[in-house]
């Protein structure tokens, strides 16, 4: 882990500040992220939902798609997970070839060393599309919001954090690189209530629906 104030475990107020994400931005984050992942999953799809927490977005999915079956993969699956939920090691997806429809990755990539590992095991196990929602990073200013977000909403969890942030460009690098075309941008996911959009919206979040290049 790096070092660096951003890193420290713990400090006065902690239990406060978590409280408070989890009432001002949490909820907001899960409703409003389900709202707009629901909207690009094909009809009766399977889906996978790759590092899922504790199931709140992946649930309530399900709640608004009941067309659709999703399950989840958690490098450490949580009691009370809200969708089936099973182990993986955060590399190595544990299902066969084409086993799901659609992956889902709500902000994990970027807590990850190399975002390419798993858009290529998605793309292994998924028949048809990777639906990924994550950040942007084009500058110093929106890599250093990036990092704050993170600490205060990761860290009191015990979440990695790589701070694995990706300019557009380096994005859509990556999704060449592993035989994904980018089918749909969607660069305005935030989910933070204004004022607090003005600083950590700013299209720093995006939802992206990756096809598999054949």
């Amino acid at each position: 882990m790096r070092a660096g104030w951003l890193q420290m475990s713990t400090f006065p107020g902690m239990s406060v500040l978590s409280k408070l994400h989890e009432t001002l931005v949490h909820r907001r984050r899960v409703r409003i992220t389900a709202q707009l992942l629901a909207g690009e999953i094909p009809q009766g799809a399977s889906v996978l939902d790759v590092g899922c927490g504790d199931g709140s977005i992946a649930g309530q999915i399900a709640q608004l798609r009941p067309d659709i079956s999703i399950r989840g993969v958690e490098v450490m699956a949580r009691p009370g997970c809200k969708v089936a939920c099973q182990d993986f090691d955060g590399q190595h997806l544990p299902f066969a070839d084409g086993s799901f429809d659609v992956c889902l990755m709500v902000d994990v990539l970027h807590h990850t060393p190399d975002v390419a590992v798993l858009l290529r095991e998605g793309r292994r196990v998924g028949k048809s599309y990777i639906l990924l929602r994550d950040h942007l990073s084009e500058n110093s200013l929106d890599h250093f919001t990036l990092r704050l977000l993170d600490w205060f909403g990761n860290r009191p969890h015990g979440v990695r954090l790589t701070y694995n942030y990706q300019s557009r460009a380096m994005w859509e690098h990556a999704f060449a690189q592993c035989g994904l075309e980018l089918e749909h941008w969607r660069g305005d996911a935030s989910t933070y209530p204004p004022p607090v959009d003005w600083v950590a919206g700013r299209k720093l979040h995006f939802i992206a629906r990756l096809k598999k290049r054949l």
